[in-house]
C-alpha cells in the first residue's frame, strides 16, 4: 500500500483566526457556516488569509461487474454515453464547473468501453470493469494499489498546475452498490440502512438490490481490513478516488466532498489514513438514503441539502461559492479596529 504522509495541521493558528474573524464588523457567530468554513480554510493553510487558487473537478468513471446481477435498472452503456455528454459540455456538471470557473477533467478509470485515442479524457483505465463481487473479489490486490497511484497521479497533476481546492465525482453504473458494500463493512451501520435506490427514482428494484447485496456480503470470505473491503467490494473509480483524496491532504489542499458514493471513498480513505478527514469539506447532504447516516458517522457538518442524487460532484461544486463567500468574509470584512463601528455581539 502507497503511504501517504497527512499531517494533522497545527492547532496553534486555531486561536488567531477566531480572533480575527470574531473581531469582524458582525455580531459574534452571525455569519454561522460561513465562519465555520473559514476557520477550516485558515487551519488547513496556517494562514490568517486562506486563499483559493486555480479549483479544480476530477470526475472518475468506471464500470462494475454487480450490473450483470440487475440491481441497476439503468443498464451499463449509460457509463460510457454518460462520459461523452461530459466531454460535448451537456452534463449537470460541466454547467456548474462553467459557472463558477472550475478547471473539469474526466478520468476514464474502468469503463467498458473502448474510446477513441483522441478524445480529451485522461486514460488511466486498469480493466473493462470490475468484475462481479457476488460471486468473486472486484479487483486484485495489484489492480487496488494502481488505482490508488492513478488517483494519486491526478491530484499531483492538479497541484502542479497551482490547484489548492479540489472536487471529485464519479460516473459508474451501480456504484452506489459499491458504496453501500463500503458503508456497512467500514462503519458497521445495518446494510438495510445503507442501501437506497441510486438512480431508481421509482425504488422499485431496491429490495432485489437489497437482497443482491446481501448475499454478496455472505459470500464474502476475507479478512474484513479496511484494504481488503476496499478491494473486494469496490470500483476502479472509486479506489481511484481514495488515492486521490488521500494525495490532496498530503499536498494541504482543501478537498470538496459530493455525495454519498463521494463520502464513502472519503470513509475509504479515512481508514487508511485518519488525518485525510481533516481536509474534507462536506458540500451536501444528498437525498441517497445512507448519506446522512455516513455523515453523522464522519461527524460531517455539509453545507447545502438540496435533495441531489445525480453524482458527478454537483453537489460539491453548488457548495464552492459558499466557500468562496468564507474566504471573502475573513480577507475583505472590516474589522472593529479598521473602522469607527462600537463593537456589538
Amino acid at each position: 500500500m502507497i503511504q501517504f504522509n497527512i499531517e494533522k495541521p497545527n492547532d496553534d493558528v486555531r486561536s488567531y483566526l477566531q480572533e480575527k474573524i470574531d473581531n469582524l464588523t458582525k455580531p459574534k457567530g452571525s455569519l454561522s457556516m460561513l465562519e465555520y468554513l473559514a476557520m477550516q480554510a485558515g487551519w488547513v493553510q496556517q494562514s490568517l488569509s486562506p486563499k483559493l487558487k486555480n479549483p479544480h473537478h476530477i470526475v472518475f468513471a468506471g464500470d462494475h461487474g454487480i450490473a450483470a446481477e440487475g440491481v441497476s435498472p439503468s443498464p451499463q452503456e449509460v457509463t460510457y454515453q454518460m462520459i461523452m455528454n461530459f466531454l460535448d459540455g451537456g452534463a449537470g456538471i460541466n454547467f456548474l464547473a462553467r459557472q463558477h470557473n472550475i478547471n473539469l477533467h474526466i478520468v476514464d478509470a474502468g469503463v467498458n468501453h473502448d474510446f477513441d485515442a483522441n478524445i480529451p479524457i485522461i486514460n488511466k483505465k486498469i480493466r473493462k470493469s470490475t468484475r462481479n463481487y457476488l460471486h468473486e473479489a472486484a479487483m486484485t490486490n495489484e489492480e487496488m494499489l494502481l488505482a490508488i497511484q492513478y488517483g494519486a497521479e491526478c491530484t499531483q497533476t492538479c497541484f502542479d498546475n497551482g490547484c489548492n481546492v479540489i472536487g471529485f465525482g464519479e460516473m459508474g453504473i451501480t456504484n452506489t452498490s459499491s458504496s453501500a458494500l463500503w458503508m456497512t463493512c467500514l462503519t458497521g451501520i445495518p446494510l438495510d440502512k445503507c442501501v437506497g435506490a441510486g438512480c431508481d427514482h421509482t425504488g422499485k428494484t431496491l429490495e432485489y438490490k437489497y437482497k443482491v447485496l446481501k448475499q454478496s456480503l455472505d459470500n464474502y470470505k476475507g479478512d474484513n481490513s479496511p484494504e481488503d473491503i476496499i478491494r473486494y467490494f469496490g470500483g476502479y473509480e472509486m479506489v481511484m478516488t481514495v488515492g486521490a483524496m488521500l494525495k490532496a491532504a498530503e499536498l494541504k489542499m482543501l478537498i470538496l466532498i459530493d455525495g454519498f458514493i463521494m463520502t464513502n471513498c472519503l470513509l475509504a480513505a479515512s481508514k487508511l489514513n485518519p488525518n485525510v478527514l481533516h481536509y474534507a469539506i462536506y458540500g451536501h447532504q444528498g437525498d441517497e438514503a445512507g448519506h446522512k447516516l455516513v455523515l453523522q458517522y464522519l461527524n460531517a457538518k455539509p453545507i447545502l441539502n438540496l435533495g441531489f442524487r445525480l453524482g458527478e460532484g454537483t453537489g460539491a461544486l453548488c457548495a464552492y461559492p459558499i466557500l468562496d463567500s468564507a474566504i471573502r468574509m475573513i480577507n475583505e470584512m472590516h474589522s472593529f479596529k479598521e473602522i469607527e463601528v462600537t463593537k456589538y455581539f
